[in-house]
């Protein structure tokens, strides 16, 4: 690893704050240094593509102005409004902070990134990323960026994969930091990351740092970072079950157990919880068919007949699981008594104004592409 005098710091600081103040990104959060915007920004765009974030970031300040109009929302509201984005636990993280910012720090922000870490759903990058550009401490936001950029800055071989590496990217990073701009500094490296030292296809030859960059000088940039590939999503079956009634579709709100809590799917099962020890056979479609038939009959009192899609499984991806959802299909000639049963109709037209994950979106678009076009048109 490569250690710099003060010199090359002082440096370094000039070089790179000179090209972010020509060439940073215009973004909406960084129109001021409130820390509410920063922190919503900073959570969205958590595994998520700056361009994918900014709409979502402005109709989500529309919705929610101020710390205690999120502190406030109702959760199918706050749901509604992060749809798409994914990861939702950062969400209703989001609000937790919100109300214990309100409740408990009469809603007035802890300003250092230690005091920071206490909110919900912050960790250290977000709380460095806080307490410098809105509060100007002295401290480094270490994120995807920053391992990349520093770590080819300098020749850093930590597996950036492991937990402790972050202890000491933040110390060899914080006596960079620069100590009248810290936030800047900060977002500079988010933009130098997100440009010339891209993960894939990045452009060492013409940064602005290009002169500071061991890695490119030793021309082994693709070497760094150095992280330890992570596991497969393992693949977990499911089956979907569209139900239709004259009251319409049979809709399910996930629970506080499940993935995907407070928003709302068809009914969703994975096929391991149709595996009944007893069995002797290997199970197959129709014998799940007939598990699940059985099942709505003898635990909701649901008279169904199931019939498979035509089709491959619906495939979605979260971060360990890769869910696979064979769709079945069931017609009732009446709206059976869901008494027993946890879920509601839902008319077609009304089923867009509910909470979607982006799975469920993808069953709605395959069950119209199998010959129901107009089924699910918001009025």
């Amino acid at each position: 690893m490569e250690k710099w005098s003060t010199a090359t710091i002082r440096e370094f600081r000039q070089t790179l704050l000179a090209w972010y103040d020509r060439e940073g990104r215009d973004l909406p959060w960084r129109h001021d240094q409130d820390p509410y915007h920063v922190w919503v920004s900073e959570i969205m765009l958590q595994q998520t593509q700056v361009q994918t974030v900014i709409p979502y970031y402005l109709n989500f300040m529309a919705m929610f102005p101020t710390v205690a109009d999120l502190a406030q929302a109702p959760e199918e509201q706050l749901l509604k409004a992060w749809q798409g984005l994914g990861y939702y636990s950062r969400a209703r993280n989001l609000q937790r902070a919100a109300r214990q910012l309100v409740d408990d720090y009469r809603g007035k922000w802890p300003q250092t990134a230690a005091e920071l870490l206490d909110l919900t759903g912050i960790g250290p990058y977000t709380a460095g990323a806080i307490a410098s550009i809105a509060f100007g401490e002295v401290v480094p936001a270490v994120d995807g960026n920053a391992f990349r950029v520093f770590s080819r800055l300098l020749l850093i071989d930590a597996d950036i994969a492991k937990p402790q590496t972050r202890k000491l990217f933040e110390q060899v990073i914080q006596p960079i930091v620069d100590p009248q701009r810290p936030g800047a500094f900060n977002q500079a490296i988010m933009d130098l990351g997100s440009s010339y030292m891209t993960a894939k296809n990045s452009d060492p030859a013409h940064s602005p740092v290009r002169a500071f960059d061991a890695s490119y000088r030793e021309n082994c940039v693709a070497d760094f970072p150095v992280k330890t590939k992570a596991p497969r999503p393992r693949p977990v079956p499911y089956y979907g079950l569209i139900v239709t009634s004259p009251a319409g579709y049979l809709m399910v709100q996930r629970d506080a157990t499940q993935m995907l809590t407070g928003y709302w799917t068809f009914p969703l099962i994975q096929q391991a919880d149709l595996q009944d020890a007893t069995d002797q056979q290997p199970a197959t479609l129709q014998t799940d068919i007939a598990h699940l038939e059985q099942r709505f009959m003898t635990d909701y009192q649901l008279p169904i007949t199931l019939t498979p899609l035509s089709g491959q499984p619906v495939s979605h991806t979260y971060t360990h699981q890769r869910w696979q959802v064979k769709l079945l299909v069931a017609e009732l000639s009446s709206a059976a008594d869901l008494t027993f049963y946890p879920g509601k109709w839902v008319a077609a037209s009304t089923i867009k104004t509910l909470p979607l994950p982006k799975v469920q979106e993808k069953l709605m678009t395959r069950y119209q592409n199998q010959g129901h076009p107009a089924a699910f048109k918001q009025n």
